[in-house]
Protein backbone atom coordinates (compact mmCIF):
# COMPACT_ATOMS: atom_id res chain seq x y z
CA UNK A 1 0.00 0.00 0.00
CA UNK A 2 2.67 2.50 0.78
CA UNK A 3 4.24 2.05 -2.90
CA UNK A 4 0.74 3.12 -3.72
CA UNK A 5 0.86 6.44 -1.83
CA UNK A 6 4.10 7.09 -2.29
CA UNK A 7 3.07 6.98 -6.22
CA UNK A 8 0.10 9.25 -5.58
CA UNK A 9 2.08 11.87 -3.57
CA UNK A 10 3.44 13.09 -6.94
CA UNK A 11 1.09 15.93 -8.53
CA UNK A 12 2.30 15.54 -12.01
CA UNK A 13 1.76 11.51 -11.08
CA UNK A 14 -1.65 12.31 -10.11
CA UNK A 15 -2.68 14.32 -13.57
CA UNK A 16 -0.71 11.63 -15.39
CA UNK A 17 -3.74 9.11 -13.52
CA UNK A 18 -6.39 11.97 -14.45
CA UNK A 19 -5.27 11.72 -17.99
CA UNK A 20 -5.85 7.85 -18.13
CA UNK A 21 -9.05 7.90 -16.37
CA UNK A 22 -10.77 9.39 -19.24
CA UNK A 23 -8.80 6.98 -21.97
CA UNK A 24 -5.62 5.29 -22.35
CA UNK A 25 -2.77 7.41 -23.79
CA UNK A 26 0.54 6.80 -25.79
CA UNK A 27 3.86 7.65 -23.52
CA UNK A 28 4.07 10.29 -26.01
CA UNK A 29 0.96 12.04 -25.79
CA UNK A 30 0.84 12.00 -22.16
CA UNK A 31 4.60 13.75 -22.63
CA UNK A 32 3.18 16.39 -24.63
CA UNK A 33 1.02 17.53 -21.22
CA UNK A 34 3.73 18.43 -19.27
CA UNK A 35 6.85 20.84 -19.52
CA UNK A 36 9.16 18.56 -18.25
CA UNK A 37 11.95 15.94 -20.14
CA UNK A 38 11.17 12.69 -21.01
CA UNK A 39 13.76 10.99 -18.85
CA UNK A 40 11.06 12.64 -15.63
CA UNK A 41 8.49 11.31 -17.27
CA UNK A 42 9.74 7.50 -17.38
CA UNK A 43 10.45 7.84 -14.02
CA UNK A 44 6.96 8.91 -13.61
CA UNK A 45 5.49 6.06 -15.91
CA UNK A 46 7.99 3.74 -13.83
CA UNK A 47 6.86 4.97 -10.42
CA UNK A 48 3.13 4.16 -11.27
CA UNK A 49 3.99 0.88 -13.26
CA UNK A 50 5.56 -0.14 -10.08
CA UNK A 51 2.88 0.35 -7.73
CA UNK A 52 0.46 -1.21 -10.20
CA UNK A 53 -1.67 1.93 -11.33
CA UNK A 54 -0.79 1.66 -14.79
CA UNK A 55 0.30 -1.04 -17.25
CA UNK A 56 2.00 -0.29 -20.48
CA UNK A 57 1.46 -1.94 -23.70
CA UNK A 58 3.61 -1.95 -26.28
CA UNK A 59 2.50 -1.43 -30.07
CA UNK A 60 5.50 -1.22 -32.32
CA UNK A 61 7.71 1.73 -31.05
CA UNK A 62 4.75 3.04 -29.18
CA UNK A 63 4.08 2.49 -25.33
CA UNK A 64 -0.08 2.90 -24.66
CA UNK A 65 -0.36 3.79 -21.19
CA UNK A 66 -3.88 1.88 -19.05
CA UNK A 67 -4.85 2.58 -16.01
CA UNK A 68 -5.50 -0.12 -13.40
CA UNK A 69 -8.27 1.68 -11.44
CA UNK A 70 -9.29 -1.43 -9.25
CA UNK A 71 -5.37 -1.68 -7.96
CA UNK A 72 -6.38 2.37 -6.68
CA UNK A 73 -9.82 1.16 -5.05
CA UNK A 74 -7.85 -1.64 -3.12
CA UNK A 75 -5.72 0.73 -1.58
CA UNK A 76 -8.17 3.45 -0.23
CA UNK A 77 -10.31 0.68 0.82
CA UNK A 78 -7.68 -0.91 2.50
CA UNK A 79 -6.58 2.65 3.48
CA UNK A 80 -10.41 3.35 4.79
CA UNK A 81 -10.35 -0.35 6.38
CA UNK A 82 -7.01 0.80 8.93
CA UNK A 83 -8.66 3.67 9.96
CA UNK A 84 -12.19 1.92 10.79
CA UNK A 85 -13.66 4.24 8.31
CA UNK A 86 -15.32 1.51 6.50
CA UNK A 87 -16.54 -0.08 9.88
CA UNK A 88 -18.34 3.26 10.27
CA UNK A 89 -20.02 3.89 7.10
CA UNK A 90 -21.21 0.18 7.43
CA UNK A 91 -22.93 1.01 11.10
CA UNK A 92 -24.66 3.93 9.55
CA UNK A 93 -25.96 2.24 6.78
CA UNK A 94 -27.34 -0.41 8.92
CA UNK A 95 -28.74 2.50 11.28
CA UNK A 96 -30.58 5.46 8.91
CA UNK A 97 -32.69 6.59 12.30
CA UNK A 98 -29.21 7.24 13.87
CA UNK A 99 -28.54 11.27 13.49
CA UNK A 100 -25.67 12.06 11.09
CA UNK A 101 -22.79 14.57 12.57
CA UNK A 102 -22.13 15.38 9.23
CA UNK A 103 -25.46 16.43 8.02
CA UNK A 104 -26.41 19.72 8.57
CA UNK A 105 -30.30 20.73 10.09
Amino acid sequence: MSTIFKALADPTRRRILELLRRQSMTAGALAAEFPISASTMSSHFTVLRDAGLVVSEKAGKTVVYHLQLSVLEEALLGFADLLGLQHRAAARAASPSAPNKDSRP
